[in-house]
């Protein structure tokens, strides 16, 4: 009876668990979902144009014409906000897409074979990874410039080691299972054992950590673009919006608070989605 007593509060427990990840799962699924919609829209349609200008628009309040209000320029915050994500969202899609193809390419090529490149490739990973991304990124901007495509490529490079190390932890842990020995008795060569057998079975822990990237990448982009390290007047990001407001915060809080919720509430979405992916 105790036992019984016991395994019924263990499920109890269990499922409230699942519920709560679930629901958490779910939440962050429609944050993102929301987000990427009107990145999508603003592909195609704007308010007004981004970058037009009005002296006699300035740092106007929210109103029916124009819904977030203006900035110091006269120019349309919702326009900007929704230009200035589908940047923010190019470069953090374009700086994963490196990491996680070079670093594939790396994990699996050291995690398979090992040996002494192996060896020294993961301590320079190790050391890499070691330093803070953001002061790295820094570095290599004061070398090749600012601007979105400068940007994107330093991110992409700092981004290479953590998919890396994933990827060789878990080609280290298939290649000893019984599929791939029995590829290697059909015949199978080793880069179809690599990329054909072992890399379907990382899809969970590469699509978390492709989310977990994608938050960081946000994150980096909005802070080197406050910086004015990264995106360049007149683009818009969402980082450049928060950088241009921040002289405005108590005359005109609009400029920063439509920008600002849109990077709270990208980072809590894919946050949601890793941590449950995760687990």
């Amino acid at each position: 009876m105790v036992n019984d007593m016991s395994f019924l509060k263990k499920s109890k427990k269990q499922n409230k668990s699942d519920n709560t990840k679930n629901w958490q799962l779910r939440l962050g699924i429609v944050l993102v979902s929301v987000v990427t919609l009107l990145v999508v829209v603003g592909l195609f349609w704007t308010p007004y144009e981004p970058t037009a200008m009005s002296a006699a628009l300035k740092n106007k309040p929210p109103s029916l014409t124009h819904p977030l209000g203006t900035d110091y320029m006269g120019r349309d915050v919702l326009s900007r906000v929704m230009d200035g994500a589908g940047t923010t969202f190019f470069i953090g899609v374009a700086t994963v897409l490196i990491g996680l193809v070079l670093g594939t390419l790396l994990g699996a090529f050291t995690g398979y074979y090992g040996g002494i490149v192996d060896e020294l490739l993961m301590r320079l990973n190790d050391t890499l990874t070691s330093m803070p991304s953001i002061l790295l990124a820094l570095v290599f901007v004061s070398i090749i410039g600012t601007g979105k495509y400068n940007i994107i490529i330093a991110l992409g490079v700092i981004f290479i080691p953590s998919f890396a190390r994933v990827v060789r932890s878990e080609y280290l842990v298939q290649k000893e299972m019984d599929y791939v020995r029995n590829a290697k008795l059909l015949g199978a060569g080793n880069l179809r054992i690599m990329f054909v057998h072992i890399l379907p079975n990382t899809k969970s822990i590469l699509l978390s950590t492709i989310t977990i990237g994608l938050n960081n990448a946000i994150l980096a982009e909005a802070g080197m673009s406050y910086l004015s390290l990264g995106v360049q007047p007149p683009d818009a990001s969402l980082g450049r919006m928060l950088s241009e407001a921040q002289g405005y915060l108590l005359s005109s809080p609009w400029m920063a608070l439509a920008p600002g919720m849109m990077i709270v509430l990208t980072v809590l979405g894919f946050s949601l989605i890793s941590e449950n992916l995760k687990n």
